[in-house]
């Protein structure tokens, strides 16, 4: 047959599916200086489930005030993720953000942004672990200034938790945080246990904690929670996704 005669399909004949990311699609909103919390997203990422990410300007420097002034970007960032409404969850990926901005501050900012996607933070992925694994008494390790610190003991307590003891290592760069030895965080978490705490939480997205959160639990021989093993955990589970992860502390694996 020539070619000529070849009847070619036509735009009422296009087949469409699902996509590539039918379960779900989740959107990060990340500090610009980020360089941990993408790689561990990535590396829990289900089959069928997209992830898509927006940065926020901020300065190498991870103050009070400089996470503040974060407030006034989140809507603008989260509208940039899947404009055509289709994004299922949308998270800040900043704890001591979260945390300084206040969750219902940065839900609002975000849902202007993205009003089809349910909202999250980093602090609520870690609040919501927490219960889940029925913890109350905590200690936390965390890489921040002591003006960053009390702030977040300040709101762990508000929400319900008591903190036993909290111990950070007064470090401002982002680019310091991304730096600390895996190795180091797990001795570092572990230095903070006591015996009558429920779980051990170490805190910031930065940290790669995620590479021992495990081994501290297997350790400490009790909960241990990280920030992005608790993000990951929350907005999965908002997205309907329930699949467990082995390796990666009972959070991801039990609930």
């Amino acid at each position: 047959m020539p070619p000529s005669s070849v009847l070619a399909p036509t735009p009422t004949d296009i087949r469409f599916d699902a996509g590539r990311h039918a379960r779900a699609k989740i959107g990060y909103v990340l500090l610009a200086t980020e360089q941990t919390v993408q790689d561990d997203v990535l590396t829990l990422r289900p089959p069928g489930v997209g992830i898509h990410f927006a940065r926020a300007a901020i300065p190498d420097s991870i103050t009070s005030e400089s996470l503040a002034a974060q407030a006034d970007l989140l809507a603008d960032c989260a509208a940039t993720l899947l404009p055509d409404g289709s994004l299922d969850v949308v998270c800040y990926a900043c704890t001591s953000g979260s945390l300084v901005i206040g969750e219902e501050r940065v839900f609002a900012e975000l849902r202007c942004g993205a009003p089809n996607a349910q909202a999250t933070s980093l602090i609520t992925g870690v609040i919501r672990g927490l219960q889940a694994l029925q913890a109350r008494r905590i200690v936390v390790a965390t890489p921040y200034l002591d003006e960053v610190n009390q702030r977040e003991v300040d709101y762990l307590e508000q929400a319900g938790f008591e903190v036993i003891s909290l111990c950070g290592l007064n470090l401002e760069k982002d680019s310091d945080m991304v730096r600390v030895a895996p190795d180091y965080i797990a001795e570092f978490a572990l230095a903070q246990d006591r015996a009558d705490a429920d779980a051990i939480f170490i805190s910031c997205g930065a940290l790669r904690t995620l590479d021992v959160i495990a081994e501290i639990e297997a350790r400490a021989g009790k909960p241990a929670i990280c920030s992005n093993q608790a993000m990951i955990w929350d907005c999965l589970r908002l997205a309907g996704i329930d699949d467990r992860f082995d390796g990666y502390g009972r959070l991801l694996s039990e609930y």
